[in-house]
């Protein structure tokens, strides 16, 4: 089936110390606001960014909480157990698992709060062999933290990110195997390099990969500018639908048959053309 043009293409990351921030990151264009408990708080701080976004996301109005993941910290840390109650009397409505390794560990992330969403940050050579198990357990969407993957495998992805080639295709299988929206790619770390972000939200995409992790919103627009489908690429899609409206199951295009994987490839196409 075409891939539903609601999901969301870009998650910005804002650290959960910095709360004047967190409007700033809604107002980007982000799709989903990552408020990060985990690697961008320092162990001293982590209680006190809890109860900063335990309150921001307490007065938040539902338009506003509905675009919000919070990165939690991991299901080994000490501070895994008082991050979800913090956020379940809070009414978080999501959450990203970083060093997701297991099934058991979304079933505890759930259970501690009921009806949020639970992303599975994928950064692990344990996380990639227990995908398909994480993607089956309830996970909403998949993510792949390409930087930790890289340092857990030790391989140097600075300039040759082939290394990720084989992590990427298991985690957009499961993606697809359990239902669930193509995953998410991890971040592009270098802020002035353009031509490096599209780089690598094209390979991305030829891995089956539909969304992007952020570090700074002007990486935002430039991602959303990206996935959308030329103007060439519309005409086609709509003169694939006339077609095939007009001679359902035997149409011809531009000397094309006009079967249904090209029907629905022109849906999937309509369905991105969006802001």
């Amino acid at each position: 089936m075409p891939e539903a043009s609601t999901h969301p293409r870009t998650y910005l990351f804002v650290p959960g110390t910095r709360p004047e921030r967190f409007g700033k990151a809604l107002a980007s264009g982000a799709d989903v606001v990552v408020l990060d408990l985990e690697d961008a708080v320092a162990a001293g701080d982590k209680d006190s960014a809890r109860q900063t976004i335990a309150n921001w996301l307490a007065a938040a109005a539902p338009a506003d909480r509905a675009r919000i993941v919070v990165r939690i910290n991991d299901a080994e840390s000490d501070w895994f157990a008082e991050d979800l109650r913090a956020l379940r009397a809070a009414g978080v409505a999501a959450v990203l698992l970083p060093k997701a390794e297991s099934a058991q560990q979304i079933a505890a992330t759930q259970a501690a709060l009921p009806g949020a969403s639970v992303l599975a940050l994928i950064e692990s050579a344990r996380g990639v062999v227990q995908v398909d198990t994480i993607a089956a357990a309830g996970a909403s969407r998949l993510v792949f933290g390409t930087l930790d993957f890289a340092l857990d495998l030790d391989i140097d992805i600075t300039t040759d990110a082939s290394g990720l080639a084989y992590a990427a295709s298991r985690i957009a299988l499961a993606s697809r195997v359990a239902g669930l929206p193509s995953p998410v790619a991890g971040v592009t770390p270098q802020l002035d390099a353009p031509a490096h972000l599209l780089a690598d939200l094209a390979v991305a995409r030829s891995q089956g990969f539909g969304a992007k992790l952020c570090i700074h919103p002007r990486q935002v627009q430039a991602i959303h500018a990206a996935l959308r489908p030329s103007a060439e690429a519309l005409d086609w899609a709509r003169r694939v639908l006339a077609a095939d409206a007009a001679s359902p199951g035997a149409a011809r295009l531009d000397g094309r048959m006009v079967d249904r994987p090209v029907v629905l490839q022109a849906q999937r196409t309509l369905g991105l053309a969006r802001d």
